[in-house]
């Protein structure tokens, strides 16, 4: 193994800087690919929630439109079902007097 150097030239430093200034012209680089990578996978995270955000409200709009007919359909039910009621109590009535 080489030993250590107690002093550095300027073509020491100079070589130093440059290899140093490559390196991280390199980080650089490999990160920005990364972030870029990382924007484009959001991205289509943020289309894909786009999406079922549609279908979820479609979903919704057809379920309350049946619940809406559900509810028409009770109140017919219970309305009938009150009516008969009333007629045949007042069929009772007249039927004893």
């Amino acid at each position: 193994m080489e030993a250590m150097r107690q002093s550095w030239t300027d073509e020491r430093l100079d070589d130093f800087r440059e290899e140093t200034a490559r390196r991280f012209g390199e980080a650089r680089t490999e990160t920005a690919r990364r972030f870029d990578e990382v924007d484009r996978r959001l991205d289509k995270a943020d289309a894909d929630i786009r999406e079922l955000r549609g279908a979820m409200t479609a979903g919704f709009s057809q379920m309350n439109a049946r619940l809406d007919a559900l509810n028409q359909t009770i109140l017919k039910l219970g309305g009938g079902a009150l009516v008969t009621f009333v007629v045949g109590f007042v069929g009772l009535i007249a039927t004893q007097l």
